[in-house]
């Protein structure tokens, strides 16, 4: 059967590399958006968490967590999303009746002292955590899958542009503000 026949069921190489250029590009954008919540939220939020350890109360529980045994430590991993949903259950019934503003404050709050917490529980337990070998398993997944979406990132076009326009721009800031003087 000659190719390009109606009845040629063989797949097309073009067709399918461009299919794959654009998944690609989706998935690379999406990671980029979650490294860039990573960086710019989890990071501070969980930094932010910490400072509050040095508080003597938070820094004694801090210190039973710590030692607790790997299971409770996963309990304890996992009690901020179980804590977490109803709030964000009140955040969408406050977006149903008609008070989005409010729903959105509710859901951003929610994120962010959530991605705190979470942050720094597992800071704190992560040693008791490794323990376990499907979760020691799933963050050197997870940490090798970071290295090679960043380098991706990093080659991109689209981001080499972005820092070229960030040098650009703060460049550009800094003469304005030293002209300024």
């Amino acid at each position: 059967m000659p190719p390009g026949s109606p009845n040629d069921h063989r797949p097309r190489t073009g067709v399918l590399r461009t299919l794959w250029r654009v998944l690609r590009a989706i998935l690379l954008a999406l990671a980029a958006v979650i490294l860039a919540i990573e960086e710019w939220g989890w990071r501070p939020l969980t930094a932010w968490a910490g400072r509050l350890g040095r508080w003597p109360p938070i820094g004694r529980l801090e210190a039973r967590i710590r030692a607790a045994p790997p299971k409770v430590a996963l309990g304890l991993f996992l009690v901020p999303a179980a804590m977490l949903f109803p709030v964000k259950l009140l955040a969408l019934w406050f977006i149903h009746i008609g008070r989005t503003s409010l729903g959105l404050i509710v859901i951003l709050a929610a994120k962010a002292l959530g991605t705190a917490l979470v942050g720094r529980l597992f800071i704190i337990t992560e040693p008791q955590l490794t323990q376990f070998a499907w979760f020691a398993r799933s963050l050197a997944w997870w940490r090798a899958t970071k290295l090679r979406v960043r380098a991706a990132v990093d080659r991109s076009t689209l981001w080499q542009s972005v820092r070229r326009m960030r040098r650009w721009l703060t460049l550009w800031v800094r003469r304005r503000l030293r002209s300024a003087r």
